[in-house]
């Protein structure tokens, strides 16, 4: 997965979107608005919109942005209110998961009927929601082992944003896609104790919770830089080195610079 990162402006407002063309042969299980179900998938588009999305056609926007990047065939078209540029990319055992985290309103799955829904308040501070995966599986899946790993990719994510203390199991758009290659002996199992799904929900969570992380780390920053306080160093909330080398955001790649070598609390 070698994701590309364009840059748009819509209303006065500068706007990312990542593009991963993947080519023929691959097939996608989804929840996008675009190419979701179960079907062939020769790109995926994760493309970023305003805090407040006021178009009614979101699958018309989306059919808009991958024509106007050259993506053409069927493919996966997403959107969110998270910053793209901080994509976040982990791989394991050829497993290969991309994670874009917003956590505006982090939510329970299974709430009380009459809860009030929070994504309907009025946003008095801009925080980006959403969390959108995007996970590329090197082995045929079956049809089954293709909706199994949807629900690993689920629980990885859960887990992820517990342990990076957000009290909820994710946010009500959360969305993900999950490709395997189409033809041969296909995998017939993918929960988190088979093979193929042990290395997804390790690449999600990792993914995952490094966005989470950031996505704190971000906050603090802004409320900080409000109040006119410092804030507060990594070393001080706890917060683990994440960018390494091997290991940037596509705003690193983008910039053609590789991400700085991890440093001690000392040297911060």
């Amino acid at each position: 997965m070698n994701p590309e990162l364009f840059w748009r402006e819509e209303d006065g407002v500068r706007l990312g979107a990542t593009v991963w063309r993947a080519g023929d042969g691959l097939r996608a299980v989804s929840s996008a608005m675009v190419g979701g179900g179960i079907g062939p998938a020769r790109w995926v588009l994760n493309a970023q919109v305003a805090g407040v999305y006021a178009r009614m056609d979101p699958e018309a926007h989306l059919h808009e942005l991958a024509a106007a990047y050259g993506l053409d065939g069927p493919g996966v078209g997403m959107l969110t209110a998270a910053s793209v540029s901080r994509t976040f990319l982990r791989s394991d055992g050829g497993v290969h998961a991309s994670a874009t985290v917003g956590l505006r309103v982090p939510t329970w799955a299974a709430a009380p009927e009459d809860t009030a829904d929070p994504e309907l308040a009025p946003i008095t501070a801009w925080r980006p929601g959403t969390v959108n995966i995007v996970v590329a599986v090197p082995v045929p899946l079956t049809d089954a082992a293709l909706v199994n790993a949807v629900i690993t990719v689920t629980e990885a994510k859960t887990q992820a944003l517990l342990e990076a203390g957000y009290p909820g199991t994710g946010t009500a758009s959360d969305a993900v896609c999950v490709t395997a290659p189409e033809g041969g002996d296909a995998e017939p199992f993918a929960g988190p104790r088979s093979v193929w799904g042990a290395r997804v929900a390790r690449a999600v969570h990792a993914a995952v919770h490094a966005g989470a992380v950031d996505y704190t780390a971000m906050l603090d920053a802004r409320d900080a830089a409000e109040r006119g306080t410092p804030a507060p160093r990594d070393a001080e909330l706890g917060i683990p080195e994440i960018r390494t080398p091997e290991r940037g955001t596509l705003e690193d790649r983008a910039a053609g610079r590789s991400a700085p070598e991890p440093r001690t609390a000392e040297q911060r």
